[in-house]
């Protein structure tokens, strides 16, 4: 097997195919700051692990190579590695939390345990010195411990416990390396020490008393970490007042057959002031105590608290973890008499103490840097810097192998992608990044910042070529050129569309203010430019969640007055989340938008008027950001595909958009949230940006794997067969068929003697009754967008309307109108939250006569006949022949006719189990 045959370095030595999926993660860039980092190999060849998001990442410095090991579906909350640095365990939080246990050598997931603490996931994970047991402590508010035997495979612990609320939240866990039987945990007030024999047996040891300022006579601070002493009798913890708290046991810690009627006793004896500034890590190396703290010293002490050396730099911030080489050095020969800034340092005659100075170390602090520190020169060497803030801002060149990157805490990036080199930096003091853009031909770098300002840079130097401007008073959320970069506009998140123009100033070309807009009443969701098919002058258009899509004339525009040309309401209850052109697929020109109801629709560029509503991809949230992926040169001319972000996922689908699931792809890239992406030039990779997670990845695109997919998915309407409940063969798709031939006994009359005349079509104006048929209740308006979609849909072609639809395309215009995920009690549930009010139960619900007045009133207006004849079939009564029995014009008749039946009061649950005659979900 790959496990058993493994060695420390054989990860890089191959290239793995992974040309089976359409997307594959090829460099995770950032890493998250507040987890440790660890070294595993030093020497010639620096072998880096820390965690990116929900990737561990294994970084080979010297050779520039990662190596990605996934499986996590969350962010991953902890992890630890085994003494000899082969053995990783990483856990997560979240919603089907996973602990997993890797082997180094090989990149192999040798054991991965399911439902361990399925309510919040894991905060805390340590594996013993013999690497047999792991310890976690659940994130739960009563948190968990359980030991695990890793090496059995089992889904059950050895043993377990809860743990009081008052004991604190518990964040930190390390067995003690002398008897992996016993292990510490501690949260910032509380320390518990623990101590398991065998199945079900596991007692927390302390008393989990509160070290007040009274108990020792001074100030102890917040915990940080906890060690075991060398001595097998002592534990250590440090504190954020510089201080070592020391436990001592009253007997040696030997392993038992059995627990004691009573635990060991543990008592803290005094607290040792190391320092001022605060301890934020703690470790015990052979025979020494190792501490690092907030402002970047690490210091060694011996047994007796004594310091014998210590590392410093001013360059170095608040240290998250350090990890040491399993290397040794030459003698450390610079120790005595040393003149050296970095080192302050005392000499030991213990030989154990000269063998641990020797060791090399890597340092991370949660500032987001990691440095290697030789103890031979005493050099600090920074090995990365990444952003310590949110990631949204990424923007590719559009003619070479670039990407730029920004974050809140100001620092742009960019990198050289295809060999993944580190180019050029540059940090901004005043405000964050928000959102980056270059120009049509690379020559510049427009960035949007968090204070509204907008920065025009030199795409090379990242220079300021001209003036900032400020005219936003929020963040900037969307910057974009046009296509001859005559035009720059911003969009903010006050609702405002800002245009500046391009201008001379001295010879070199400059953008000046030219006007600005609040156009929209919500937030702009995408602020595109396109081409005039005409006139090739550049369009201009925004998309809010306002439902409102604003073209704008940008010809016409004059200072400070921004022209609209054309404002036009997208959808009736659904909410446009992003908006692209679509490709000229036929004589047609289309923009292709995509809904919170996991639709997408093509609307006509010139009038606006959607011309087809289609299935989206689902794949747990709605499509966020979409683009269309630039043609490769090895691909197929005709055939297209967009690229999509949904809450935590990239996706490729194929097009022409037809709601045929098998088309599209997607992969989870930022469980915490995908804010953005970007393509490259050539289409050969997607980046997506983590937001809140400080990364972004690198994907490269596999076309083939999709198209393979959607082949294998099946053609013609087989896709959307599987689509119906029960699928070709199944009652649902027999009882269709039913009332689609039934439409044709009713339109040939049903009590005819004449011969029938058989058709696999049926009129246009049947639909919406079939569709209400089979338990899809359209809205008016949705009913005219069918029937349109269907009548105009050769109309380009041949300029003539289609009066009819046969069966198969019934079922595809089905399968993409119906709601995604069906009728949802939630839905309705909300509606009575905007629209009711609390009775004297505490329940939401609307007035009878209010309800009535609403149908009528409000929305797709109801008569007076219609509302009664609904009501009455509903409610299981026939209004009179010859007309309704409602006398008057308001909706008091219907009061009257329906008083027995509704009641007063009317809630969620009475309108769709009474009313209309729905079955409600337990």
């Amino acid at each position: 097997s790959l496990v058993w045959a493994a060695s420390p370095g054989m990860l890089f030595g191959k290239t793995r195919d992974r040309s089976l999926y359409p997307l594959d993660l090829s460099w995770a860039f950032g890493y998250n700051s507040s987890l440790a980092v660890h070294s595993l190999m030093d020497g010639e060849d620096w072998v880096l692990l820390y965690v990116s998001s929900h990737t561990v990442v294994i970084h080979d410095i010297g050779r520039n190579k990662k190596f990605h090991l996934q499986g996590h579906t969350n962010v991953i909350s902890c992890l630890c590695v085994s003494e000899d640095k082969r053995w990783v365990a990483t856990a997560d939080r979240g919603p089907d939390a996973l602990i997993m246990v890797w082997d180094s050598y090989s990149g192999v997931p040798v054991r991965i345990i399911f439902e361990s603490h399925s309510e919040d996931g894991v905060c805390a994970v340590a594996i013993s010195r013999d690497s047999k047991y792991l310890v976690t402590i659940s994130a739960a508010t009563v948190q968990k411990v359980c030991v695990w035997r890793w090496t059995l495979p089992t889904e059950k612990p050895i043993c377990s416990i809860e743990l009081k609320p008052e004991f604190g939240h518990q964040d930190y866990v390390i067995f003690n390396p002398q008897n992996p039987h016993e292990f510490v945990s501690n949260s910032k007030t509380q320390v518990i020490f623990y101590l398991w024999v065998r199945q079900s047996q596991l007692w927390h040891k302390n008393n989990a008393w509160l070290l007040s300022p009274q108990t020792f006579k001074c100030l102890v601070g917040q915990f940080s970490q906890s060690v075991f002493h060398f001595n097998n009798t002592q534990a250590l913890t440090g504190t954020s007042a510089g201080n070592l708290v020391v436990w001592d046991t009253d007997n040696a810690r030997t392993l038992p057959e059995e627990l004691p009627p009573k635990p060991h006793g543990i008592t803290a004896t005094k607290v040792v002031t190391m320092q001022k500034e605060s301890l934020t890590v703690l470790q015990v190396l052979e025979s020494c105590i190792v501490t690092g703290d907030v402002k970047g010293q690490v210091k060694f002490y011996d047994g007796e608290l004594r310091l014998l050396a210590n590392y410093s730099h001013d360059k170095v911030g608040p240290i998250q973890s350090i990890s040491f080489s399993t290397i040794l050095r030459g003698p450390p020969g610079h120790l005595r008499g040393s003149s050296c800034p970095f080192l302050t340092s005392w000499s030991d005659s213990s030989n154990s103490v000269s063998l641990t100075l020797n060791r090399n170390f890597i340092l991370s602090t949660s500032d987001a840097t990691m440095f290697h520190v030789a103890t031979d020169s005493t050099n600090f060497e920074k090995i990365m810097q990444e952003a310590k803030k949110a990631v949204h801002a990424i923007a590719c060149h559009p003619q070479e192998p670039l990407v730029a990157v920004g974050s809140h805490c100001g620092l742009l990036k960019v990198w050289e992608y295809k060999q993944t080199q580190y180019l050029v930096s540059r940090i901004f003091t005043e405000a964050g990044i928000q959102c980056l853009s270059y120009d049509p031909e690379g020559c510049f770098l427009a960035a949007g910042f968090t204070d509204g300002s907008v920065h025009i840079l030199d795409a090379i130097s990242l220079q300021s070529i001209c003036e900032e401007f400020q005219f936003s008073q929020a963040p900037v959320t969307h910057i974009s050129f046009s296509h001859d970069s005559k035009y720059l506009a911003t969009a903010d998140e006050t609702y405002s569309v800002i245009v500046y123009k391009r201008v001379l100033q001295n010879g070199s070309r400059c953008w000046e203010h030219l006007a600005g807009l609040d156009s929209h009443y919500k937030p702009i969701r995408t602020l595109l430019f396109g081409v005039h098919s005409d006139s090739n002058e550049p369009r201009l258009l925004s998309l809010g969640e306002d439902r409102q899509l604003v073209e704008y004339d940008l010809n016409s525009s004059i200072k400070d007055h921004l022209v609209v040309t054309h404002r036009a309401r997208l959808e009736q209850a659904a909410v446009p989340l992003c908006l692209t052109w679509y490709p000229q697929l036929s004589t047609e020109s289309f923009l292709l938008t995509a809904n919170n109801c996991y639709k997408m629709k093509l609307y006509n560029t010139t009038t606006k008027v959607c011309r087809k509503t289609l299935l989206g991809p689902t794949y747990g949230s709605p499509l966020e950001k979409i683009q269309i992926l630039p043609r490769t040169s090895s691909a197929d001319p005709q055939q297209h595909y967009l690229v999509f972000i949904t809450k935590d996922k990239v996706g490729l689908q194929m097009l022409p958009v037809d709601g045929n699931p098998h088309k599209s792809s997607a992969f989870i890239c930022h469980p915490d949230g995908a804010s953005n992406f970007a393509i490259s030039y050539d289409g050969r990779y997607i980046f997506t940006a983590g937001g809140k997670e400080r990364t972004f990845m690198k994907w490269k695109v596999n076309l083939p794997a999709l198209d393979a997919a959607a082949f294998l998915g099946g053609e013609d309407l087989i896709p959307f067969y599987n689509l119906l409940d029960g699928g070709r063969e199944g009652k649902f798709f027999r009882e269709l068929e039913d009332y689609f031939y039934y439409v044709q006994l009713c339109r040939q009359g049903i009590d005819t003697l004449e011969r029938r005349q058989v058709s696999t079509h049926i009129p246009l104006e049947e639909i919406p009754s079939v569709m209400r048929a089979i338990g899809f209740y359209p809205s008016e308006e949705e009913i005219e967008e069918m029937i349109n979609e269907v009548k105009f849909s050769k109309y380009a072609e041949t300029g003539e309307e289609v009066t009819k639809i046969d069966l198969g395309d019934f079922i595809k215009l089905y399968t993409n109108h119906r709601p995604a995920l069906g009728l949802s009690m939630k839905t309705i549930q909300r509606a009575f939250q905007v629209l009711g009010y609390d009775n004297k139960k505490g329940d939401k619900v609307i007035d009878r006569g209010d309800f009535l007045s609403l149908l009528q009133c409000r929305g797709e207006q109801m008569t007076e006949d219609e509302l009664a004849e609904c009501l009455t079939t509903l409610l299981g009564r026939r209004p009179r022949k010859g007309g309704s029995e409602l006398d008057t014009c308001d909706a008091t008749g219907a009061a009257a006719l329906t008083e027995e039946e509704i009641p007063a009061e009317i809630t969620a649950e009475i309108f769709v189990a009474d009313i209309l005659g729905l079955p409600i979900a337990e």
